[in-house]
């Protein structure tokens, strides 16, 4: 997959991410795009504990590694709202 595609990807993982979390999440397009990457991680990661790892094709494009990806930047986006509203308070 190239780093194109990879990139885009990130993006609408974490437009849709957005999309589906509840509140209002104040990020631009590029912290959109580096919440969908970072789902990617994340949804990768669970997906190689649940399944195994052990076809060796990490980094192809499968619905189900877009479906990871919207997963795990939900994880990340709600871990980071989170985080936000604990130093937003703590200030």
């Amino acid at each position: 997959m190239g780093l194109l595609t990879f990139i885009l990807l990130g993006l609408v993982a974490g437009l849709i991410a957005r999309a589906l979390m509840p509140g209002r999440q104040s990020m631009g397009l590029v912290a959109t795009t580096l919440l969908g990457i970072a789902g990617s991680f994340v949804g990768g990661l669970l997906g190689s504990l649940f399944h195994g790892g052990r076809n060796g094709h990490l980094l192809d494009l499968r619905p189900s590694g877009i479906i990871g990806s919207i997963l795990g930047a939900l994880i990340v986006l709600f871990l980071f709202t989170r985080i936000s509203r604990h130093r937003a308070a703590a200030t």
